[in-house]
């Protein structure tokens, strides 16, 4: 992945109007270690819609594993080394719902006793957005050119849905692939099961939920499970191989810039 290069845009893919000129991609350690296909896709994509993307090399850890398990102080460390690397960017694009959330809502309040660093977290939290919610909000996408083709159902992922409120943007970019067809699979809000460390701790439990998830989308009718949060991916993936062969899950970028 070229991490810094500008690409021209490409005729007939975007819209016009003002737009952020420089993104910059937060890239998850999910995606950097098992899902580099989905940044590749995103960069490809958010190009083609006019942006000049940076990937800050220095980035960490979100820092949500941490601060779920009660370790704060160590959270609030791995932000502190975060912000500075993104401050130029005029957004931040991030690929997994639970990051996100975890960038957007929980930065800021990390730093309650050093107002000057709160500051520069809210700041930070400001230019955040989930990639199908910045394609459909700010750069105000209305067409699609992929090659993708297939049944497709759509996973609402829990810090996506609830902690950001996404729902709408990500059936509204499916909806634009000419030769998809989107259904919707019974429990599309249910979690898949992941929950980072739950799926560890409670594998009886996870694993249950994650049966009814896949069999909740193969009854739909769907080849294909979408997804915008890379545990989710990780989750469902495991479980299709094992449980569930045809169906694929995939991350929406991957759909979006297929060839």
């Amino acid at each position: 992945m070229d991490p810094t290069g500008a690409i021209n845009r490409e005729p007939g893919t975007a819209n016009s109007g003002p737009r952020p000129r420089s993104v910059a991609l937060f890239g998850t350690c999910l995606m950097d270690m098992f899902f580099p296909e989905v940044g590749e896709a995103m960069v490809k994509l958010l190009r083609r819609y006019g942006c000049r993307v940076t990937y800050p090399m220095d980035q960490t850890c979100c820092g949500l594993p941490l601060l779920n398990n009660g370790y704060r102080e160590e959270a609030a460390r791995v932000a502190r080394a975060n912000i500075p690397l993104f401050e130029d960017a005029e957004a931040i694009v991030v690929p997994s719902g639970s990051c996100g959330w975890m960038l957007k809502k929980e930065f800021p309040g990390l730093f309650p006793a050093d107002a000057a660093l709160r500051a520069r977290a809210e700041a930070f939290a400001a230019k955040v957005y989930e990639f199908s919610q910045f394609l459909v909000e700010v750069l105000k996408v209305t067409e699609v050119d992929s090659g993708f083709h297939g049944t497709v159902t759509y996973h609402d992922s829990c810090h996506l849905l609830r902690g950001l409120g996404v729902a709408t943007a990500p059936r509204t970019l499916l909806k634009m692939v000419r030769r998809a067809t989107l259904v919707e699979m019974a429990g599309s809000d249910h979690c898949c099961g992941f929950g980072g460390s739950f799926a560890v701790k409670f594998p009886e439990v996870s694993n249950a939920i994650l049966g009814q998830k896949l069999a909740n989308a193969q009854a739909g009718g769907a080849h294909v499970v979408v997804a915008n949060d890379a545990g989710c991916i990780l989750h469902m993936r495991g479980g299709a191989e094992r449980s569930a062969p045809g169906l694929r899950v995939m991350h929406l970028a991957e759909v979006l810039a297929a060839d």
